[in-house]
């Protein structure tokens, strides 16, 4: 698939990371007020709790305001006079300014919901909003997590996993290696297979931390060592994965949203190719230099991701997409 941009062609090489922070929308609360509880009738959502903190907190104060939905509110030692604690219906002290020690205590969080009598609890996003432990604790407890299904997070929140589950799915992926064979043989083996450059991985990575690039053989395994001690620190587990290292990709994301029902939709894209350390710092719509015909096959694929996984809520999937003088074009 091809795009036109300064008399050369954009090809799209595949998912990097299928979801970010898949709650940050705020208005995935609009048009839903109903939510399924456990073995029983749909029953309307008249209190949800905000487990987070600042501008996301009062955004979805605001909507939730707009629905006629109660608001409850957490704060710690150092949010008792934020805004989204005046804002909310009702308020909560969690715990000291430490997030490890407030935000971050689910038991915590979870109390409140049941004390308050919110039915469903909105993590934001940072903090709990891609934790698979706190979404399966509030499914438990009969409490709505405003985001996706705890098997998603967990599926798309380990890269070895998602490529898998993507390439099953047609979505395109960057060439490389994620098996279960973890030693250095391995995985310099496959690193040749590849072609040098290649990327080393965190396979529970994220944020840029445990990456590292390896240009050449001679430098392999210093690399894959300086990324597998930072994956360890930053994620308790080092094992890696390795693909091809792609020079000045563009990263566009599509955005998609997903029911409980089975329907998916995309929202068209975003180019977030400015960024600065691992992290965005300008996201462009529409992205520049794509052409409708592109516009709609990485819309379509990303549905297909989402389908995979049976997401639920607003998300966003990820793609490479490098610029190169090509006559034709092809799926990578």
């Amino acid at each position: 698939m091809a795009a036109h941009m300064r008399c050369a062609r954009l090809q799209y090489l595949g998912v990097v990371c299928f979801w970010r922070t898949p709650t940050k929308c705020w208005s995935a609360l609009y048009g839903q007020r109903l939510y399924a509880s456990s073995g029983g009738s749909p029953r309307p959502i008249e209190k949800i709790l905000i487990a987070n903190r600042g501008e996301i907190a009062c955004r979805v104060i605001r909507s939730a305001r707009k629905l006629g939905i109660r608001s409850v509110a957490v704060f710690s030692d150092a949010d008792r006079k934020a805004m989204h604690v005046t804002m909310a219906d009702e308020a909560y002290h969690i715990g000291p300014a430490a997030s490890q020690e407030s935000y971050l205590r689910q038991e915590r969080i979870l109390s409140v919901a049941k004390r308050s009598g919110a039915q469903a609890i909105h993590p934001g996003y940072g903090f709990l909003s891609e934790n698979t432990e706190f979404a399966e604790r509030c499914a438990a407890e009969g409490i709505i997590f405003v985001g996706p299904p705890a098997s998603a997070i967990r599926d798309m929140g380990i890269k070895s996993t998602s490529k898998a589950i993507m390439s099953a799915a047609k979505v395109p992926i960057i060439e490389g290696y994620h098996g279960d064979d973890q030693t250095q043989v391995r995985l310099k083996e496959e690193s040749r297979r590849i072609g040098f450059p290649v990327m080393v991985k965190a396979v529970r990575g994220g944020g840029g931390k445990g990456m590292r690039i390896a240009m050449n053989e001679d430098e392999f395994d210093s690399q894959l060592e300086s990324a597998k001690r930072e994956a360890m620190k930053s994620f308790g587990d080092d094992a890696m994965l390795v693909e091809k290292f792609v020079a000045d990709p563009r990263h566009v994301e599509v955005q998609v949203f997903g029911d409980q029902h089975g329907n998916y939709v995309y929202l068209f894209e975003r180019d977030c190719s400015v960024q600065r350390r691992h992290q965005k710092v300008i996201e462009e719509a529409p992205a520049p230099g794509v052409t409708e015909e592109t516009r709609r096959l990485l819309g379509e694929a990303a549905v297909r991701a989402a389908q995979a996984v049976n997401y639920v809520g607003a998300g966003t999937v990820e793609f490479i997409m490098v610029l190169r003088a090509a006559l034709s074009t092809s799926w990578r």
